[in-house]
């Protein structure tokens, strides 16, 4: 195993935090971060998910808390299975742990061949549901705001999440065998990750509490930062309570 290099008691842990497909650092734009933690946004724009989990464990040195969102917490799984000693907390919100389903390649394939004829507006549209609660929906305000994330991801970085998507593999086992304490945050009202795929995730870590957000749907850091930024709050209280001081 690779020797981890070790983060003194007056630097807190890092926070490595990953979006979801067709989403940017403005995802995070009101969440309140612990204070004193130094924060790294990765953007996913490799096309498997094992170089995303790479990506993520060459953002910081040592140990970190890793937190993600839809896609992003497929990477962070991914890492755990690569270097549980390396993940010292984990964030994880409207998540699946599982491996993809047939008609989730399908749409994957649909997506691509929509983006590479061009309509990449298109596939924005088709996404945009799913993303916020239903009933009522989005605002005109919020729809346009995840039209103006998209458009910034752009159509390239959305064919390498596509294609990585589709790479995916089944990790409740990493998560079964995971020593870290987590989080799990679910959208009650979460279409695309509903609640049962967060219990599933929460029973196979052995040091998760799971967080059900009444109302949210599946951007669970625009609808509800407040929730998000007391979990973390709360997590890396936990996270400094389960370490030795020297690596706290």
């Amino acid at each position: 195993m690779t020797a981890v290099p070790r983060v003194g008691p007056s630097r807190p842990l890092p926070l490595v935090v990953v979006p979801g497909m067709l989403c940017d650092t403005s995802l995070w734009s009101e969440v309140e971060y612990p204070e004193g933690h130094d924060v790294h946004h990765l953007a996913l724009g490799r096309s498997t998910i094992g170089a995303l989990a790479q990506d993520l464990l060459s953002s910081v040195p040592g140990p970190f808390v890793a937190v993600g969102l839809s896609l992003g917490a497929v990477v962070a799984f991914e890492a755990l299975h690569l270097a549980p000693e390396r993940i010292a907390g984990l964030c994880v919100m409207s998540a699946n742990a599982g491996a993809p389903r047939p008609d989730q390649y399908a749409a994957w394939r649909a997506w691509d061949g929509l983006i590479a004829d061009g309509r990449f507006p298109d596939v924005v549209e088709e996404t945009l549901p799913g993303m916020f609660p239903a009933p009522p929906g989005p605002s005109g305000g919020e729809a346009e705001r995840y039209r103006r994330m998209a458009r910034a991801v752009g159509p390239a970085a959305a064919r390498a999440q596509l294609a990585a998507q589709a790479t995916r593999s089944d990790r409740v086992d990493a998560l079964r065998t995971a020593r870290c304490p987590t989080v799990v945050l679910s959208g009650a009202r979460d279409a695309l990750c509903p609640p049962d795929f967060h219990r599933l995730i929460a029973r196979a870590a052995p040091d998760a509490e799971l967080r059900e957000v009444p109302g949210a749907g599946h951007l669970l850091p625009w609808q509800c930062p407040s929730d998000v930024s007391a979990a973390l709050r709360d997590l890396l209280v936990r996270v400094r309570s389960s370490r030795p001081p020297a690596l706290s």
